[in-house]
């Protein structure tokens, strides 16, 4: 593989440190023109991103209920007086950060003064983040373009905007995917080395992640380590490795100062809440942490990242054996620099599948912080086949093809790709939406001033936020099969000196997701009723069909929802249209989710 062109290259005199030495050298590429032919302004990459990300924040559905009860509600308590209030933000506990949900609340304040309807700040945030989450991605794109290549930098961007997984984590409001911004920003300040190295800035933004996001992200800083050894050894410069170091840890401890200071103000009391959501995720023991939430045998990530990026998936991990074939069969020394550099780039993901496929509990977000660095090492490795392929020789089979034809096969080939993904999308957008969609007549003038309960029974962890109820109405939860401990209410009781009362600690609160029976309603004091129904489903007292119940519910508005149990695995993962040529069995089979009033109330 010595003839194949390297994996950082076009770029002339990158990395120039101050001694006049240099970091990294590219090297002259046979495939110049070809990688030039797929450069893309850093302008036209950020509409693209922009573009996905602004259709994500309105038709994504909500995948996690902690997304809901652990930032949507206290965000919706901070600007409007009341939500729902997990365990984790009372007191006694302390594991969420009040800054994360006050950063929030800031565009959810600004969208209020302009439109009185609280489901426009929902999409309005979802917006900012999706915005915040394109510039991050652009930012990513732009120094992999430099500092690498334009061909791997243009598959970056399809692999992300085309992906289930990214649709629905760019703007996801949970700390991963806040973790997964900052690392895009931290791992690009790494990678751009041109005029000397950004430890700092790097540091910084990990520390962001770390603090104010989720502190399990920091881990994703230890493979950029090797950048700052690399040129301590080479300059033997101790002051200035130093300098870099202590500037970011400073920008880090600034942060970390204002979180003290915001929870000090909502808690009453001192709380480092990094320390404490490491302490009980990690040291509380099996039988207290999270484990008790459920565990996920070891493959559970491979299985969901195949399911969220198929063939993205399967190159991305290709990229660390591909890079190793290359160093293995190359002598030229500025190669081998730039084949290892490519390696240490491509180590933050494995690194991070590999400490969370050995947890035993397991979830979906917690991979988000790594979803660009999968991306990034799938464009890797298909840059790296592309220039293998490049340089076959023109004796071989796939030597003698044309340009036009290598460049249709692997156009069919990325574009079939892309289309798994995007349908795997639509299928989700389409099968899960009715949550978004069925609260939209209590925007209507018939229902918006009206009071009342809306409850939740079986559907309780479905439930949008309170950004999807009128003001004069709050969400209750009815008595079903869920035995664990639901969310209670924040206080109401008034400010103090203008500040919420955060620091009252709720009663029937645990960390042990024990039932507390005083965060259920009895059904006669719901006006409206949520509730699913499907062919074939069985009920009981505890979750009764209230649809069918027309003595004491009428239907306002009901979507149809897939039911999952009656659909073949094939129409669970992408989406089908329903049309006769295709065959009865892999057709999706539909229920029914309604937003329901009681007969008997009045407006």
């Amino acid at each position: 593989m010595e003839g194949v062109a390297p994996v950082f290259g076009q770029k002339k005199n990158i990395g120039a440190i101050p001694n006049g030495k240099t970091l990294m050298r590219s090297s002259p590429s046979s495939n110049s023109e070809m990688s030039h032919t797929f450069d893309l302004s850093s302008g036209a990459a950020f509409c693209v991103f922009l573009a996905v990300n602004l259709l994500a924040s309105t038709y994504a559905p909500i995948q996690d209920c902690d997304e809901v009860f652990n930032y949507w509600e206290p965000t919706h308590y901070i600007v409007h007086g009341f939500g729902l209030q997990t365990w984790e933000y009372s007191p006694e506990y302390a594991i969420r950060s009040w800054l994360y949900a006050l950063i929030h609340a800031i565009p959810s304040k600004v969208a209020a003064v302009f439109v009185s309807k609280k489901v426009f700040e929902f999409y309005f945030v979802r917006g900012v983040l999706g915005s915040i989450c394109a510039g991050c991605e652009t930012r990513l794109f732009s120094t992999i373009s430099q500092t690498m290549n334009p061909r791997i930098a243009v598959i970056f961007l399809l692999a992300m905007v085309s992906s289930s997984g990214m649709f629905h984590a760019s703007v996801a409001y949970l700390p991963s995917s806040f973790a997964m911004y900052t690392a895009m920003m931290g791992a690009a300040a790494f990678m751009y080395v041109k005029n000397g190295l950004k430890t700092t800035e790097g540091i910084m933004w990990f520390g962001i992640g770390a603090t104010v996001g989720w502190p399990f992200s920091a881990a994703l800083i230890l493979p950029f380590v090797p950048d700052e050894l690399a040129c301590l050894k080479r300059t033997s410069d101790i002051n200035g490795v130093a300098s870099r170091v202590l500037g970011g840890v400073l920008r880090t401890l600034a942060i970390v100062s204002l979180q003290l200071a915001v929870d000090l103000l909502f808690y009453g009391k001192l709380v480092f809440v990094p320390w404490r959501i490491v302490s009980y995720n990690i040291l509380s023991g099996s039988s207290r942490g999270p484990d008790i939430f459920g565990t996920e045998p070891w493959h559970f990530y491979i299985r969901n990242l195949l399911l969220n990026f198929n063939a993205w998936f399967l190159l991305g991990m290709c990229a660390g054996p591909l890079l190793g074939l290359q160093l293995l069969f190359t002598r030229l020394s500025s190669t081998r620099w730039t084949t290892l550099r490519s390696m240490m780039i491509s180590t933050p993901f494995y690194m991070w599948l590999t400490i969370f496929s050995a947890q035993s509990h397991k979830e979906e977000r917690f991979m988000y912080p790594a979803y660009p660095f999968l991306c990034l090492n799938a464009a890797i490795a298909l840059h790296t086949v592309l220039n293998y392929l490049g340089h076959l020789s023109p004796k071989s089979v796939i030597g003698k093809c044309s340009a036009k034809v290598k460049l249709a096969l692997v156009s069919g080939f990325v574009l079939a790709i892309a289309t798994v993904g995007i349908l795997r999308t639509l299928g989700t957008v389409s099968a899960y939406s009715a949550p978004l969609e069925i609260y939209k007549p209590l925007q209507s003038p018939e229902y918006a001033d009206m009071q009342g309960n809306v409850c939740l029974g079986k559907e309780w962890y479905r439930f949008p936020s309170s950004y999807f109820l009128p003001k004069n109405m709050r969400p209750k939860f009815v008595k079903s099969a869920f035995d664990g401990l639901l969310p209670g209410e924040f206080s109401e009781g008034g400010t103090v000196s203008g500040i919420l009362p955060t620091w009252l600690i709720p009663p029937g609160m645990n960390n042990q997701n024990i039932e507390d029976p005083g965060k259920h309603v009895d059904v006669g004091h719901c006006s409206f009723m949520v509730d699913s129904t499907f062919p074939g489903s069985e009920y009981s007292m505890l979750e009764p069909n209230y649809i069918v119940d027309g003595k004491n519910w009428e239907q306002i508005l009901c979507h149809k929802f897939l039911d999952s149990s009656q659909t073949h695995p094939l129409g669970r993962i992408l989406w089908l249209p329903d049309w006769e040529l295709i065959p009865a069995k892999f057709r999706r089979k539909w229920g029914r989710y309604c937003l329901l009033r009681r007969k008997s109330a009045t407006a």
